[in-house]
């Protein structure tokens, strides 16, 4: 009989053998996780925490309480169409817990059809299957214009269009920039645009904003911050077998500056989204995350021949994965958002 992953089975990760419970969730009922490392009362649904802001460097619900997210990025709309649909995201709220998923739109890209600027139309079917799915499974979504190049005009009206529609949600993220490789200067800019054709809109929903070297520059963007607008953010970026304690140093500069930060992409393999998992860099990075309150999202939900990938081939389903569908990454994101991430 085929062995599902609502059975226990124990997998070799390399660092040793490690205890992968995968029980049905049972009658018991959690409101409130305690996070005993920071102190911070999760909870973790839309209903509960209502509208985000920001207190500090903190992200804070309705009440005031600190929140930290923890989820998944789905790969390109453009490039793994498949997943984005309410079967992939019921499935990641139901059996991952998921409490925060991340669409990413990519803008334009010259090896594949139907990107953003190529088709917009075909980008927001995508892009509204996912944020639809997610107000009904109460978990957040960060809407990613997914870009290193800076198009201000079309990320106006791209942002105008979402607003428009989702404004009323408390579910909704900007993402303003993917990885930018421009000046502060210039990033700053463009996100001072964006964010006052947001604003004229919505005025609550959180914004995270690009930071220069591909999210990596947090320590600049914190010495000349934008300043006028609320509940807004910083992306940072990192892979913990490229990025290291010389990121971490620039992250705790940042936050002791006062620069809130989102961790909007992360994963435990190469900046390539290739090669071995480091799983000791990969822990050191979720302990510094879970310290400072931040809250994350990792890649993929994509079946791309590469570890970042979580979805083994084209072969396997668009939810209702089993052991045999889900690469070793895959394998152990699940375990940690199952760990963390307590549900009603």
């Amino acid at each position: 009989m085929k062995k599902t992953l609502h059975n226990s089975f124990i997998l070799l990760l390399g660092w040793g053998l490690t205890c992968f419970s995968c029980s049905s969730p049972n009658g018991n009922k959690h409101s409130e996780n305690e996070n005993a490392a920071s102190g911070i009362v999760e909870l973790t649904s839309v209903s509960q925490n209502g509208f985000l802001a920001i207190q500090g460097t903190s992200l804070v619900n309705e009440k005031g309480q600190p929140v930290i997210l923890r989820g998944v990025s789905f790969g390109s709309h453009n490039t793994w169409p498949r997943f984005y649909n309410d079967n992939t995201v019921t499935w990641l709220k139901k059996d991952w817990k998921v409490n925060v998923i991340r669409a990413v739109v990519r803008v334009l890209n010259d090896r594949k059809a139907n990107s953003y600027l190529q088709n917009p139309q075909a980008a927001l079917t995508s892009l509204y299957a996912v944020v639809d799915a997610a107000i009904k499974n109460d978990v957040y979504v960060i809407i990613d214009w997914h870009s290193q190049d800076i198009h201000r005009n079309e990320a106006i009206d791209f942002f105008r269009i979402v607003a428009e529609k989702y404004k009323d949600y408390p579910n909704i993220i900007y993402e303003l920039f993917n990885e930018p490789v421009h000046t502060w200067g210039e990033v700053k800019k463009y996100s001072e645009a964006v964010i006052a054709a947001i604003r004229a809109i919505d005025k609550r929903n959180i914004i995270v904003i690009g930071t220069p070297t591909w999210n990596q520059d947090v320590d600049v963007a914190a010495v000349n911050p934008i300043t006028g607008y609320a509940n807004i953010m910083y992306s940072l970026h990192f892979y913990a077998a490229s990025h290291k304690q010389s990121l971490r140093n620039k992250a705790t500069a940042a936050l002791q500056k006062g620069l809130p930060l989102f961790v909007t992409e992360c994963a435990g393999m190469e900046s390539s989204g290739n090669g071995p998992i480091n799983f000791r860099e990969w822990q050191i990075w979720l302990e510094f995350m879970n310290d400072h309150g931040i809250s994350w999202v990792t890649c993929s939900i994509a079946d791309k021949n590469e570890s970042s990938s979580m979805i083994k081939d084209a072969s396997s389903p668009v939810s209702d994965w089993d052991i045999y569908d889900l690469k070793e990454w895959g394998l152990m994101v699940r375990e940690e958002l199952r760990k963390n991430n307590q549900q009603l």
